[in-house]
């Protein structure tokens, strides 16, 4: 039996804590939260008694196996850290630091324990995802993907969290090297890491505000971000961010040299392209033909998903914390590598210092300051 504890009692948490219960052999035995009152609303909410303000206390009380955290960015790295050094595991809500070095710090500590840390790239573990995943590993593609397409959408209208952001240039996120990116991309830069190679030699970002953003105010904040890499075998790659266009889309594209896979999260959907081609007028009709076949395709196996209670939100999450579970308990493969976690920060830190350069140079002075403490305190 696993013991859990959960620090940050937000919105997100509640999540974290529903995938948690649908997962056997495991207890979540303690939230911790700087605001008590939050802790002890999520605890009424799912049963949890033991509730804290302070960490070192719920440590030392709870003794919990693993931790999750799902506090704003900021705070990743220092609750990791203390977190790991009192011998738990740590699974960290997206972003998982706030710059690579941290990362690097973390994960290095953890090694050195002999503990185990993951990132909250959930949308990595979606059915959907999963079945690609599978195919690739199977030869479809016919050999390494020649391009790859990551787009993600985020709504501003009418959301909360967004109007809180917007609304006051106090709110957290303005202090991220990469503001609202910083919070949201690595679902989609994630998904292109696990197939680059780590010698990204070109990374080009550019960044702009939207007339909405403009509109509204919000410092320097940008909303509409395109980068464009490429790796040492030439695999080239696409990432989109924007909150304006419609439909929403969380989208992955993968060109092989002999057939193509597209990815739609939000639609539960995997359409397979094959590369043969067609004579004259067969063009117009077969390959329509086959995209209609494989859009039908996913409707029925997404009816059997939803009848076989399969289908449901945040599968992914309950799929990523159950895998790390596992490897936790017998020491297997970690679920999202070291490596994609490592390249996905890395590429974050370059996309910020190109798109917020001012900003940029500032926070890596004062991160660097930051890092040699940590990385002494490591060693240690």
């Amino acid at each position: 039996m696993l013991h859990i504890a959960v620090i940050g009692c937000g919105k997100v948490a509640d999540q974290h804590v529903q995938a948690i219960h649908r997962i056997a052999d495991c207890e979540i035995v303690a939230l911790c939260d700087r605001e008590l009152v939050m802790a002890k609303q999520l605890g009424e909410r799912f049963g949890v008694s033991a509730c804290f303000a302070d960490l070192r206390e719920m440590l030392d009380a709870a003794s919990p196996d693993v931790i999750h955290i799902t506090t704003p960015p900021q705070s990743h790295f220092a609750l990791a850290k203390q977190c790991l050094e009192s011998g738990a595991h740590v699974y960290l809500e997206k972003p998982f630091t706030i710059t690579a070095g941290e990362a690097e710090a973390l994960i290095q500590l953890a090694e050195h324990r002999g503990l185990k840390v993951t990132v909250g790239h959930n949308y990595q573990f979606t059915l959907e995802m999963l079945e690609m995943r599978r195919l690739i590993s199977e030869g479809y593609l016919g050999g390494r993907p020649i391009h790859l397409e990551s787009y993600w959408s985020y709504d501003l209208g009418g959301s909360m969290y967004a109007g809180a952001f917007l609304g006051s240039r106090a709110h957290w996120l303005h202090e991220l090297p990469g503001q609202l990116f910083h919070n949201i991309i690595s679902h989609g830069i994630a998904k292109l890491a696990e197939f680059l190679d780590d010698d990204v030699r070109l990374i080009v970002a550019t960044a702009h505000r939207s007339s909405q953003v403009s509109d509204r105010g919000g410092s320097d904040l940008m909303d509409e971000l395109r980068v464009f890499l490429r790796d040492k075998y030439g695999t080239t790659a696409l990432f989109c961010f924007s909150t304006q266009f419609k439909p929403a889309l969380n989208r992955l594209r993968i060109y092989g040299p002999h057939n193509s896979l597209m990815v739609d999260i939000l639609t539960g959907t995997l359409i397979k392209s094959a590369g043969a081609s067609y004579k004259s007028y067969l063009t117009y009709f077969i390959p329509p033909w086959k995209n209609a076949r494989e859009y039908v395709r996913n409707l029925r196996l997404n009816i059997t998903n939803f009848i076989r209670q399969r289908l449901y939100q945040d599968f992914g999450m309950k799929e990523l914390i159950e895998r790390f579970y596992n490897c936790i308990r017998l020491n297997t493969a970690l679920p999202i590598p070291y490596r994609e976690i490592l390249l996905t920060a890395r590429i974050m830190d370059e996309i910020f210092a190109q798109i917020y350069p001012t900003r940029g140079r500032a926070s890596a002075s004062k991160q660097m300051k930051k890092q040699i403490a940590d990385y002494a305190d490591v060693a240690d």
